[in-house]
């Protein structure tokens, strides 16, 4: 459906309301409130004719306006004729009132002339006097610059570099800003940055001078330092003993002290315990001028250039510090080599412990800690390298206390030492060994001057001088002078020396921060090894001298006795010197008991080995002839000289240690043993004689005269030469050559042949194979002599039926060699 036109706004009114629309239009256009669009469109909106009609009403209200102009006009008019009038009238008047004015100007040009000269001449003036001013203020602005500019120079002059370095920023802060317009300014600031150059140059030149300073007075500084560490150390030793304090007591000392990371290395006063007077302590500053290092140190601050500065210090003093912890190589030569080496460590760490406090950030205590463990690295192995070259123990012990105070001093100043008294006990090993060289050589020289005798003692003064050397205990002795004590002079020189090797270690134990206890079994250990080995190796290398021959050695058996017995004080020696109760030592014993037991029954066993070689000498002095026909009557001169030294000999034995039962029962083994070995050689070697393949053939007188020989040895078996061998123990010895023997000085064949093999046997200990050599050889003898005894008719008979016995016997001996029975 086709869309109908909407009727307009226009067409719903009436004719009234339409003409009041156009007059409220005509009343917004006349009172010009804009837009007026709105009011255009609501007059044109859809409205036929409705422009013509609004232009109708439009030019009908003109007319209205007109018409009421025109009555305001004629309203007026008269009053507008009147004004005219007036002002006509009073034309004139402004015309005299003209002439009048200019008159009066003029003539007040005139007299104003003079007036405006000289105004101009004030202006002149006023404008004079305002240069003046402005030249003035300006002055006044440039003036503070110049003076300070003159301050700068002179500052530079009198070498105040940190000043300088201050009036420069002020002259660039403040003063120069202030007259930048002008030249000179332009040139002070070009020749600042020169300047500023000039200060650094200076500055790192006077730091180069103070880093050559600290070095060369780094020695001094040091063993200043250490020696108040030792003073003060001293100090509270003293002080502590003399108040009884405890170790764990706090003692404040006056103005004594170790420093503990202050600024700077403190001015002490050493309080010397009996006088009344402070002496003065040289300190840091005393001995190097720090104000290079200070100035610098500003001075790189305030140019911004700081960790330059900073970077520049820590290498240079690490270089320092390799150089100063480089050690000559004949240090180890000297104490003073080793007191210098510590010096130039301890016044290095100083100076930077001074400088870590006295400054910010120039170093820092991650760095001194970073650069100590390098040197303390690099410190222990040189000490553990030159240390190893002491021979002199004397020489490690001093080096031990500088070790020790080196150590205190630094701690002193809160760098960890722990390493060192570590490396210490190193040392204290190295130290023990050198002491025992060094007591080896003593012990060497005591028992090569000693001439192991009993040492006599001829007043009871003597005896006492004698036991305030070594502790001589025996209830039982005879208190009746003169006597002889039954050790030799070396035993109590020997205790002495013990001892003096004791105290010797215990030096080195002192102030190693260690317990008593733990000192008390440093010292054993010790101690034990100088038993142990050094002094057991002396007695074994002394028991093997050629020198040494019997009578020494049975002395020797007595000093080790002796020496043994007195191993008990020793063990209170230790005790009562590092002040341990017995009840709370947990420590071992002192090893001496074995190593002297082993030394007695190494000189026991040389006892017996010296006999045996003195029995071996006289047996080569044997001249036997071995085809005499009969025997000489009487023993051989070899083998009674040879009895009558073991008879001697075993007297010695009598002064073996037997003031008590114990030494008693050990005297009476040892010479017993000595004799039974003594008299078990001489038949060994008696035997040996008889069956020495390079001997041939064998007489029966030449038996019969070795018989004579035997029996002396069984008569001094017999006469019982060391007491205590029970019935005829002592004559076994001889029992296999007797009864070999008796074998051929009987002829006993048959029943030696019928009973061998049987416990009762006459002849039980005759081996076969030693009666069958013997006969061989004496066959051969009876040979040799039966071809000389042919002129005599008489023997043959017999002698060819000897030779045929001893055929006979020979067969059924090696048979029984063989292991067959003698009746097969």
């Amino acid at each position: 459906m086709a869309r109908k036109n909407k009727p307009s706004l226009v067409e719903f009114y009436s004719e009234e309301n339409q003409d009041q629309v156009y007059e409220n239009a005509l009343a917004e256009i006349e009172s010009f409130e804009l837009p007026l669009g709105t009011t255009f469109r609501s007059v044109y909106d859809d409205q036929p004719n409705a422009h013509q009609r609004f232009m109708e009403k439009l030019d009908a209200c003109i007319r209205n306006h007109d018409r009421e102009i025109e009555k305001m006009c004629n309203f007026h008019h008269q009053g507008f004729v009147d004004a005219i009038t007036e002002l006509l009238k009073v034309r004139a008047d402004a015309e005299k009132l003209k002439v009048q004015v200019t008159d009066t100007n003029r003539r007040l040009q005139d007299a104003g002339k003079e007036v405006i000269a000289q105004t101009e001449e004030i202006i002149r003036c006023r404008v004079q006097q305002q240069n003046i001013t402005t030249v003035v203020e300006k002055l006044q602005l440039c003036l503070p610059v110049l003076e300070m500019y003159s301050k700068l120079k002179e500052q530079m002059k009198v070498k105040r570099y940190y000043s300088a370095l201050k009036t420069m920023e002020q002259l660039e802060n403040i003063y120069l800003p202030r007259v930048s317009q002008y030249r000179f300014c332009q040139i002070m600031i070009d020749n600042l940055p020169k300047l500023r150059e000039e200060i650094k140059e200076i500055s790192m030149s006077d730091l180069k001078d103070f880093l050559e300073s600290i070095r060369k007075h780094s020695d001094k500084i040091g063993e200043t330092a250490m020696k108040q560490a030792q003073q003060q150390k001293t100090f509270n030793t003293t002080l502590q003993k003399q108040n009884n304090v405890g170790y764990g007591r706090n003692m404040h000392i006056m103005n004594v002290r170790v420093p503990e990371s202050k600024s700077e290395i403190p001015s002490k006063r050493t309080f010397e315990e009996d006088d009344e007077h402070e002496e003065e302590v040289l300190t840091a500053h005393d001995l190097v001028d720090f104000s290079p290092v200070y100035r610098c140190l500003h001075i790189y601050s305030v140019l911004g250039d700081g960790e330059t500065f900073e970077n520049y210090y820590r290498k240079q003093r690490r270089k320092q510090a390799r150089l100063v912890l480089q050690p000559q190589s004949s240090m180890h030569e000297t104490v003073e080599g080793y007191r210098r080496y510590f010096s130039q460590i301890v016044g290095f760490f100083v100076v930077e412990d001074h400088i870590l406090h006295v400054t910010q950030g120039l170093v820092t205590r991650a760095y001194t800690d970073e650069l100590w463990n390098m040197a303390l690295s690099k410190i222990i192995a040189v000490l553990r390298t030159h240390s190893s070259y002491c021979t002199d123990p004397d020489l490690v012990l001093e080096l031990k206390n500088l070790i020790v105070v080196f150590a205190d001093t630094l701690q002193g100043y809160g760098f960890p030492v722990n390493r060192l008294f570590d490396l210490l006990f190193e040392i204290r090993d190295q130290y023990n060994e050198t002491l025992l060289k060094k007591w080896a050589g003593l012990f060497r020289d005591i028992f090569e001057a000693d001439n192991y005798s009993p040492i006599p003692v001829a007043n009871e003064e003597e005896y006492k001088i004698v036991i305030s050397k070594f502790p001589f205990q025996d209830p039982e002795i005879d208190k009746s002078f003169p006597k002889k004590l039954p050790m030799s002079q070396s035993v109590p020189q020997i205790y002495i020396q013990v001892k003096e090797f004791i105290y010797a270690s215990l030096k080195f134990s002192e102030s190693l921060h260690r317990s008593s206890t733990e000192i008390d079994d440093m010292l054993r250990k010790s101690t034990n090894l100088l038993l142990t080995r050094t002094l057991s190796s002396c007695l074994q290398n002394l028991i093997k001298k050629p020198y040494i021959g019997l009578t020494e050695l049975v002395q020797i058996i007595i000093n080790t006795t002796h020496l043994e017995q007195a191993c008990k004080y020793l063990e209170d020696f230790i005790t009562n010197i590092t002040n341990i109760s017995q009840e709370t030592v947990h420590t071992a014993r002192l090893y001496g008991l074995s190593t002297f037991k082993d030394a007695r029954h190494a000189a026991e066993g040389e006892i017996y080995t010296k006999l045996n070689q003195k029995i071996d000498e006289f047996i080569q002095l044997a001249d036997y002839d071995w085809t005499m026909s009969e025997p000489d009557g009487r023993a051989s001169g070899y083998l009674m000289d040879l009895i009558n030294f073991l008879r001697s000999t075993f007297q010695v034995f009598t002064h073996l240690p037997n003031s008590n039962n114990d030494h008693a029962a050990m005297s009476g083994k040892v010479a017993q043993t000595a004799c039974m070995s003594a008299c078990q050689h001489l038949s060994t070697s008696l035997m040996q004689m008889l069956l020495d393949s390079e001997l041939k053939q064998i007489s029966m007188g030449a038996i019969q005269q070795f018989n004579l020989d035997v029996i002396q040895c069984e008569l001094f078996a017999s006469s019982e030469p060391v007491p205590g061998f029970q019935g005829d123990t002592l004559q076994l010895a001889f029992i296999d050559l007797r009864q070999l023997l008796d074998l051929f000085m009987v002829w006993d064949w048959s029943t030696y042949l019928a009973d061998y093999g049987q416990p009762t046997s006459k002849y039980l200990r005759v081996n076969p194979s030693t009666a069958l050599t013997l006969l061989e050889k004496v066959h051969r003898g009876m040979k040799d002599t039966s071809k000389k005894n042919n002129i005599f008719a008489q023997f043959r008979k017999n002698d060819r039926d000897k030779q045929k016995l001893i055929e006979t016997v020979v067969k059924q001996l090696r048979s029984l060699v063989n292991g067959m029975s003698p009746h097969t």
